[in-house]
């Protein structure tokens, strides 16, 4: 297992994280992520353990909490050697208030978070999406007294636009407080919208992104091509309002060359797919979920993947979409170069 600075913190995360959201099985989106109980997620989790994984994430919203809940239990024996990430902000109750970002309820998700992870601190806490409501200057000032109060040692965002991170990172910046050091994204090789705004951002900010969904929301699993394309009653059609958005035929000439990629390397699909983001610029880790041990067993073999330069290039080209106005003149100039000499010296 390969080791990457988290930003500027110094700490070291793994390059393939946990992604607990298929721990606990409530609810329509999450029992349809996965259904493991207490037993599984222990042995999945120490699968983790004895790959080198030190990097484990999840969110309040996951499964009602249960997620949290089944996440510290597996780890409690090994808490100080491993780092929880978790997230709050989305609307996790019918009491009015139980949303966004205002300082009466941030500190209180966070309280209830640390309940259910059997925990004092939070290694990570990350805003799960951005609260329009709530003063940014409060805010982070909110977040400064959350780390010096030691229940949270770093933070982060996930799902803001560039300019409400900048904006954000930029009051810190003036008034001394807590900066950001991660950004937890959605990439993948059918969907690389990161690269144009965010990835950049991260660079000159020295944020780290980790990777949402890295298999396009199951779309890269390898159960599905031209000729087996996603069954009417798959759990993808009942999570699609959740799902990031891909055009059909832009997915299937992706997975036309992942198969035959998967020929030339005796590797699978989803491996492939995986070891392609752990290439990267600005990615510290990559996060693997799985629904039982062999799916994460197969998951955590990419790491291993030896990809030569052309078939990296090829999956490059295959998956590239020419971005929107005002990103293409910057991306076809002066951060093409960037870019490369990101790739060049290993940056992250």
């Amino acid at each position: 297992m390969k080791y990457h600075l988290l930003g500027n913190s110094g700490l070291q995360v793994s390059e393939l994280g946990f992604g607990a959201g298929t721990l606990g099985g409530k609810g329509q989106i999450f029992s349809a992520w996965g259904q493991a109980n207490q037993a599984e997620a222990n042995q999945m989790i120490q699968l983790c353990l004895d790959a080198g994984i030190n990097y484990f994430d999840t969110a309040d919203v996951y499964s009602d909490g249960e997620s949290e809940r089944m996440l510290g239990k597996a780890l409690a024996k090994e808490r100080h050697k491993n780092i929880i990430s978790t997230k709050v902000g989305i609307r996790s109750s019918d009491h009015l208030n139980d949303v966004g970002f205002s300082r009466n309820y941030l500190k209180y998700a966070v309280e209830q978070s640390l309940n259910r992870l059997g925990t004092d601190y939070i290694d990570v806490l990350q805003l799960h999406q951005f609260d329009s409501f709530t003063s940014l200057h409060q805010l982070m000032k909110t977040l400064d007294e959350l780390v010096r109060s030691g229940k949270v040692r770093y933070i982060g965002v996930s799902n803001f636009s560039g300019w409400q991170l900048m904006k954000a990172q930029a009051i810190a910046d003036q008034y001394g407080y807590e900066k950001f050091v991660v950004n937890q994204v959605y990439y993948s090789l059918i969907g690389r919208d990161y690269e144009w705004e965010l990835m950049p951002l991260n660079d000159d900010q020295q944020i780290s992104a980790v990777v949402w969904s890295p298999l396009g929301w199951g779309r890269l699993t390898g159960k599905f091509d031209r000729e087996n394309p996603i069954p009417c009653e798959s759990r993808l059609h009942d999570t699609a309002q959740f799902a990031p958005p891909v055009n059909e035929e832009h997915l299937y000439r992706v997975i036309d060359v992942l198969k035959v990629i998967a020929e030339e390397t005796g590797h699978s699909i989803p491996q492939i797919a995986l070891n392609w983001l752990l290439q990267r610029p600005t990615v510290s880790s990559v996060l693997i979920g799985a629904r039982n041990e062999a799916q994460l067993l197969d998951n955590l073999t990419a790491k291993e993947i030896q990809l030569s330069v052309d078939q990296i290039q090829r999956l490059d080209q295959v998956s590239a979409v020419y971005p929107p106005y005002p990103y293409y003149p910057y991306w076809n100039g002066q951060f093409t170069e960037r870019f490369k000499s990101l790739v060049d010296s290993q940056y992250i």
